[in-house]
């Protein structure tokens, strides 16, 4: 009863303050021609959200945040994502852009900074700008933080996403510190997205169905944020403009699809949009339209120009694809394009439906339906990437790599072979829950749970080449070397040229008895690609069992350069440097591994003496002070310190010398009667 007294009066603050936010005077509002007051602008987000779950028209759902700000605004009833995909979808949303023009197709990838983005364009022109994330798939390091002047992607340790609450919570603290000047907040809410687990008395609601929990929980923080927003701004005196979309849906097992990401149908096409603000006139609009013209919207309110604003949504054919089936297993790519109530969506062949009559695309009309020549043309039209240029980046830490696992979120990672009877994602769909078990096993090193399950996938695709690299690798990994040789004649028989075949072989041999044979290998694909970290890691190990330490040490720099390495690979590198007799670059990685471990550091007597080593005398004295009594060569660390002691000329330089004589063992007492710097104090 409580929540719903509290939901209650947030709606209520909700229409006040919306209300007023959007009812001010015409003439200081920005016409998107210039002249005007421009608005503050919200922009929610919500993560994995069916057009079906949320809004006035949601059967069984009790969303009164939504459904609030939708009667303030216009509410587009055919809003379509532009990819199933959280980042591409985002990237099309803050570019403007579709995919093929953005170049993101995948979760993972990276937003060239060639490509101008809105919170750049927004601060450009005086506008203040900040965005609140809830998951690491939007961390900014994937490129859409750029222009923020606050982009708030921190997540507790050990987590790849946080709650619509937390989310929110910082929001609204950063608003109590806004400035006055107009502001862009982007504020993502990821709560829907699987595993659901929604507050207690949102489960209650729907027991059976915890994802519609997630989104009625959802609700109620986005009703505060908004609260939160229009107050902040209405007391500056400002305009107030909102827009809350989602990135994608869900498929809940439509067209055999239980999540998102790898068809287009419209459980995960198909996406609830508002837009309340300046020029916005209530009510609901049912041109199809796609979640890019976010972009050209925002742009129209700041007086950026109004090209493809939705204030005034003409009619388009709406694009979209889902190209990660193509990209990571080699299967059909697939194109969609809706036009009035027509909807197709191409994938080696033509399915074509009419929503009017058919809004779950239970009957396919095929590809015999007259389609506008329009439509027919945008299908065509079309561009597919090339296979190999969207590779899976391997510049990601094995954290950032897991905590994408955990998300559900593991791409392919070999280029597929291109084939002619390439099977459509659709007819796979029994497929999908197996290799995204299999490929997250294999994220998280457990690799012998994953062998049945990629062996499952080759039964029934046998020419899926990502799934024999991994299941070559599991077993490569686990020492069981006639099975790995087996797996890799297999991958090499799937695709004879491949280059991520061979050089997943040649990090095979480099880990064993034939090292030999991964040496001309791994140099020929370090001297094509020299940021292939895979590659320069293999030719590191290679290169320190042939006593070759200074080219290894030079090999995992740039290895570690291109990725964020843990600290116990930092804390390696700083053992091979210190072989290779290379102090600087030992200093350099045992300190990286003391940033990321804090306490739990346990190198200071390694760092103490390389810095010793450099003369960098105050550094060596701190960290020398730093080892524990209970440190196993502790007697070291007191002869150590006695020797900074002395060339530090510290005033109680002789007791350091004594209490070193005191706890010597039998290699610190021959040193210390041998050591000349002692000689001098008395």
């Amino acid at each position: 009863m409580r929540q719903r007294v509290v939901t209650v009066r947030i709606t209520i603050a909700l229409l006040v303050l919306v209300l007023a936010g959007c009812s001010k005077q015409p003439e200081r509002v920005s016409s998107g021609s210039g002249g005007g007051e421009r608005p503050s602008i919200l922009l929610v987000t919500l993560d994995t959200t069916r057009a079906d779950a949320i809004g006035p028209e949601a059967a069984g759902m009790q969303t009164p945040s939504f459904n609030a700000i939708a009667a303030r605004g216009v509410r587009f009833r055919q809003a379509y994502a532009t990819v199933p995909e959280t980042l591409p979808s985002h990237a099309s949303i803050m570019t403007g852009l579709y995919p093929a023009g953005h170049g993101i197709h995948e979760n993972a990838r990276f937003l060239s900074g060639s490509q101008p983005v809105l919170a750049e364009r927004l601060k450009q022109s005086g506008y203040r700008t900040a965005a609140v994330v809830s998951a690491f798939v939007l961390a900014g390091r994937f490129g859409l933080s750029r222009g923020f002047d606050i982009y708030d992607d921190e997540l507790a340790p050990g987590s790849a996403e946080r709650s619509s609450k937390d989310t929110t919570d910082r929001a609204i603290a950063y608003l109590s510190t806004a400035p006055a000047q107009p502001l862009l907040l982007w504020v993502h809410y990821f709560d829907p997205h699987t595993p659901y687990a929604p507050p207690a008395s949102f489960r209650a609601r729907h027991p059976d169905k915890p994802y519609l929990g997630e989104v009625e929980a959802m609700d109620a923080e986005l009703g505060r944020v908004i609260t939160a927003f229009a107050a902040a701004v209405e007391s500056r005196k400002g305009n107030v403009a909102i827009i809350v979309a989602a990135d994608h849906g869900e498929g809940l097992g439509d067209h055999g699809e239980p999540q998102h990401g790898n068809l287009l149908y419209q459980s995960t096409m198909h996406v609830p949009l508002v837009v309340a603000g300046p020029g916005i006139a209530a009510g609901i609009n049912d041109t199809p339209v796609s979640t890019r013209r976010i972009f050209h919207t925002v742009l129209d309110w700041a007086g950026l120009g109004g090209g493809d604003s939705l204030r005034t949504a003409a009619q388009d054919v709406v694009l979209a694809e889902a190209m990660k089936p193509f990209l990571s297993y080699g299967w059909q790519p697939q194109i969609m394009a809706v036009a009035g109530s027509q909807k197709a969506i191409f994938a080696g062949k033509l399915e074509t439906y009419d929503l009017s009559k058919d809004p779950r695309e239970e009957k396919n009309l095929g590809a015999g339906t007259s389609l506008p020549a329009e439509m027919r043309k945008a299908l065509d039209d079309y561009p597919v990437p090339s296979l190999g240029v969207n590779r899976a980046p391997e510049n990601l830490s094995e954290e950032a790599r897991r905590s994408l696992a955990s998300l559900g979120y593991v791409s392919g990672t070999a280029t597929p072979i291109v084939r002619k009877d390439a099977p459509r994602p659709a007819d796979m769909t029994s497929l999908l829950p197996v290799i995204e078990a299999a490929s997250a096993l294999f994220v998280q090193d457990r690799y012998r749970e994953a062998i049945p399950l990629f062996k499952r996938i080759l039964t029934t695709d046998p020419q899926n080449l990502d799934a024999a690299l991994r299941l070559a690798t599991s077993y490569s990994t686990l020492g069981q070397d006639v099975d790995a040789l087996a797996a890799f004649r297999r991958a090499a028989a799937i695709a004879p040229k491949s280059e991520d075949a061979q050089m997943y072989l040649a990090l095979h041999y480099a880990r064993g008895k034939d090292w030999t044979r991964a040496v001309p290998v791994l140099e020929r694909i370090v001297a094509g690609q020299p940021e292939r970290v895979a590659a320069l890691e293999g030719l590191a190990t290679v290169r320190e069992k042939q006593q070759r330490l200074a080219e290894a040490v030079e090999l995992r720099r740039k290895a570690y350069s291109l990725e964020a390495p843990s600290a116990a690979a930092w804390l390696r590198l700083g053992d091979l440097a210190m072989s290779a007799g290379q102090t600087d670059a030992a200093i350099e990685a045992f300190e990286k591994a003391r940033a990321q471990e804090g306490s739990a550091f346990a190198r200071h007597l390694e760092l103490g003496v390389l810095y010793l080593s450099a003369r960098r005398l105050t550094e060596a004295r701190d960290a020398l002070d730093r080892v524990p009594s209970s440190h196993p060569d502790y007697p070291m660390a007191l002869f150590k310190r006695a020797q900074v002691s002395v060339l530090l000329n510290e005033p109680d330089r002789a007791e350091r010398i004594a209490r070193a004589r005191q706890r010597a063992d039998a290699t610190t007492r021959e040193l210390i009667a041998r050591e000349r710097l002692f000689q001098t104090v008395r």
